[in-house]
């Protein structure tokens, strides 16, 4: 479950469209999506865009033509490669920064600290971008720096995140992720703990004196990024941590595009 489920748009769409065939095929792709895997029947789908059966086929022939929607063996229309990889490529590695530098500047003035977005490559968090506060900083970082997903709170909140998908982390991935900086064990716990806090943590544990909570950014329930705070450890404790807990569970989600959220809290 995502906690940004919030659809934005610039214009109103009780507006009308400048161009009707373009807005029938998008209207015709959302009702594609909320459809699912299985696909729904033309019919389902001209009752649920709100048009003719024959207008919605040749919408539909259009959008099988470039590879946006499919028909089943059975007949049904679902949403095609062409689409999906839309959306793979629009949160791509090297996009994410851009995208996502908003959400991180914004995020950072609430807390004033230094906030990190991250993303796993391999059996390692890669640090995409950050964003400092407008205090002076006693935490060294680097945009580019790889540090195994093991000992960050980026890597274990991310991981939590995809063991939630159904994606289950079994002795061998612990021991890949874990590597030669951590015990699998720990890692173990510190996975379970952010799957069940919604949040990953790292206390001193990479640097003295330095803490770090964390959030995944999940899209359809699958993680794209993590976002961090770094601070030292006295300003992750207590009242201040709560605050920055409440910042990156309950503020940060409002300040993601669209589509865009963190995990729901295990049950």
């Amino acid at each position: 479950m995502v906690r940004n489920e919030r659809y934005r748009t610039e214009t109103p769409v009780t507006d009308p469209s400048p161009i009707g065939a373009v807005d029938k095929a998008l209207l015709a792709l959302d009702a594609l999506a909320r459809s699912g895997a299985s696909g729904a029947s033309l019919a389902d789908l001209a009752a649920d865009v709100g048009v003719h059966k024959a207008t919605l086929h040749r919408t539909l022939a259009a959008l099988r033509h470039r590879g946006y929607a499919e028909q089943t063996a059975d007949g049904a229309y679902r949403l095609g490669a062409a689409a999906l990889v839309l959306g793979t490529t629009f949160l791509r590695e090297e996009n994410l920064p851009d995208l996502l530098r908003p959400a991180l500047a914004a995020l950072s003035a609430q807390v004033d600290e230094l906030v990190h977005l991250g993303a796993l490559a391999g059996r390692e968090i890669v640090y995409l971008d950050k964003v400092e506060p407008q205090r002076a900083v006693r935490v060294w970082s680097a945009v580019g720096r790889h540090r195994p997903a093991a000992t960050t709170a980026l890597g274990r909140a991310w991981l939590a995140a995809l063991e939630s998908t159904g994606t289950p982390l079994g002795d061998d991935a612990l021991r890949r992720f874990a590597g030669d900086d951590a015990d699998p064990a720990d890692l173990r716990r510190a996975v379970d703990l952010a799957h069940a806090r919604g949040y990953g943590e790292e206390t001193e544990e990479n640097e003295p004196g330095i803490s770090c909570v964390a959030v995944a950014v999940v899209r359809d329930g699958r993680p794209v990024a993590a976002v961090s705070i770094t601070a030292p450890a006295d300003r992750l404790a207590g009242e201040a941590r709560a605050h920055r807990l409440a910042a990156l569970r309950e503020s940060l989600p409002e300040m993601l595009p669209a589509g865009l959220g963190v995990p729901a809290l295990a049950p």
